[in-house]
């Protein structure tokens, strides 16, 4: 499944380093699959990551509150997860708040942000992860987290441009492309 598209101009800086489809939940007759592309900067760790997901519910029963809520919760848990596996933990939720997105077809997003610590050289360096959930005929899912310190807010103001221009690959009046 193809992940979503993000607009190559605000890439400047961030490299591709996975593309993959996977199935992060399934109960009975329902199951979500997940088409996620992963950008990294290439700085000293931590390094600053950038996700961006669209989901497909099967059966596809079109986006409504429910389901929505439904798919808030399980992609914070699901980002939490991913988190951890990059060593970041003592998250706390320090926000949620709704943002635009660039895409005038969109809902707003939910944004949440969390604040935890990641291991570096036996060293506890403070980061700052951001998750944002909204549909647009389909739910996509971006985010990205990076360390605390110096010129962060540069950094985050860059995940949150990248956030925000994510379209669905068949997103109509694009100047956005799916980068190499």
């Amino acid at each position: 499944m193809e992940p979503p598209v993000v607009p190559r101009d605000r890439l400047d800086g961030w490299t591709l380093v996975e593309a993959a489809t996977e199935r992060p939940f399934e109960a009975g007759p329902v199951s979500i699959t997940a088409g996620t592309a992963r950008y990294e900067r290439e700085t000293a760790p931590p390094r600053p990551f950038f996700f961006a997901s669209r989901l497909r519910v099967s059966p596809d029963a079109g986006p409504n509150p429910a389901l929505t809520r439904l798919v808030e919760s399980r992609a914070r848990e699901g980002f939490r997860d991913r988190l951890a596996d990059r060593d970041i933990s003592d998250l706390a939720r320090r926000d949620e708040r709704r943002l635009d997105v660039d895409d005038p077809a969109a809902s707003r997003a939910t944004l949440t942000v969390f604040h935890g610590r990641c291991a570096v050289d036996g060293e506890r360096v403070p980061v700052e992860a951001l998750l944002a959930v909204w549909e647009a005929g389909e739910y996509l899912l971006a985010g990205g987290a990076y360390p605390i310190g110096d010129g962060f807010e540069a950094t985050r103001g860059d995940v949150l441009s990248l956030v925000r221009g994510v379209r669905p690959p068949d997103a109509e009046g694009g100047a956005v492309e799916r980068s190499e």
